[in-house]
């Protein structure tokens, strides 16, 4: 039996039971991928339902408030890709009359939506020749075909693209054997695999040569970067608090936060910074400046560690545009500081 039949066969018994597998429906799908990007599957299974509890269809999307969507997808990172969902909603309601494109030479224009997504939708709702290449799809044919190259390579990426190319042109079913690759790198040939379960070991190049564990590898190593985050929190007589949005693109864009003072190094005491003083200075608040209480945490990303200090000051006169406490849960704040809100300010 031919590698896409096998595929086809062991991924109709095999198959997960997941809510996006529901229907074709390229809304759906379209949820699906870009909330998986990232994101395991027990944790994008939770988001995904609450994600089409608050916005079904794509006229809701793009109708609600952009602080609406960043609100239900917090704790999932990358936020560019609510956004981008977000953007693109409005551009199928406003351009496409609320219809999904249907190939994925339209698809791949839009915001947010690249290779992996639109030849998963494309192929899973409109039944297009298009393989999907992720991150399971790459580990199980670089093994399969031992493919001993660097995966972050555009040679090898492209490499393992044709591949996908010739196996789906010989299936009568392009969407479910997309699926049947990614699910078979899911379960099966996972980063540390149990090659006695595999019904395509037999054939398999990296098992023939013993290298399966070696495969897939990377060549370049991303630097981590260190970053030094200080948060300043001021609580005046009236249990209000001052909060900004991140404009800066790079981690949170568009979330809240309280203000920033970021740093090159630790910060022991925030009344020594300069920029602090400044800031102070420049909202017209008066503080007990030896007086405050101090709460630190490490948070890791997957390329940046970031040292984060909130330090709560309680001011002496109300604070202009101060935003109550207990209405803090109606904006969307970034994982780590929604922890500390939770924690220490309730």
């Amino acid at each position: 039996m031919s590698l896409e039949n096998q595929l086809l066969k062991w991924y109709l018994i095999n198959k997960r039971d997941l809510p996006w597998r529901k229907n074709k429906d390229p809304y759906s799908v379209w949820i699906s991928e870009i909330i998986l990007q990232q994101t395991r599957v027990s944790k994008g299974i939770q988001y995904y339902k609450k994600f089409m509890e608050r916005f079904p269809n794509i006229e809701k999307l793009s109708t609600s408030k952009e602080s609406h969507v960043l609100k239900v997808w917090q704790g999932l990172g990358y936020y560019n890709r609510a956004i981008n969902l977000h953007k693109t909603s409005k551009e199928i309601i406003n351009n496409f009359d609320g219809k999904f494109p249907s190939t994925y030479r339209e698809l791949i224009k839009f915001k947010g939506i690249g290779d992996y997504t639109a030849s998963a939708i494309s192929s899973i709702c409109f039944d297009e020749f298009n393989p999907v290449v992720d991150g399971n799809v790459m580990r199980f044919l670089t093994r399969y075909n031992g493919i001993n190259e660097p995966i972050d390579s555009k040679k090898t990426q492209n490499k393992v693209k044709e591949i996908g190319k010739r196996l789906i042109v010989k299936t009568n079913s392009p969407g479910d054997f997309n699926q049947a690759m990614m699910e078979f790198g899911a379960l099966i040939c996972t980063p540390f695999p149990d090659c006695d379960l595999c019904i395509l070991s037999s054939k398999c190049v990296a098992h023939k040569k013993n290298i399966v564990e070696k495969l897939p590898f990377k060549l370049k190593k991303k630097k981590v970067k260190e970053r030094f985050l200080n948060y300043i929190v001021l609580i005046d007589p009236k249990n209000k608090t001052l909060i900004e949005k991140r404009i800066k693109k790079d981690i949170w864009f568009k979330l809240n936060q309280f203000p920033l003072i970021e740093t090159n190094y630790k910060v022991d005491n925030i009344n020594k910074v300069s920029s602090f003083n400044k800031f102070i200075e420049s909202q017209k608040i008066l503080i007990k400046t030896n007086t405050f209480s101090k709460y630190n945490i490490k948070h890791v990303l997957s390329h940046q560690v970031l040292y984060i200090s909130f330090y709560i000051f309680k001011t002496e006169n109300d604070i202009p545009l101060g935003v109550d406490l207990f209405g803090l849960s109606n904006y969307s704040f970034p994982v780590p500081i929604n922890n500390f809100i939770n924690k220490k300010l309730f």
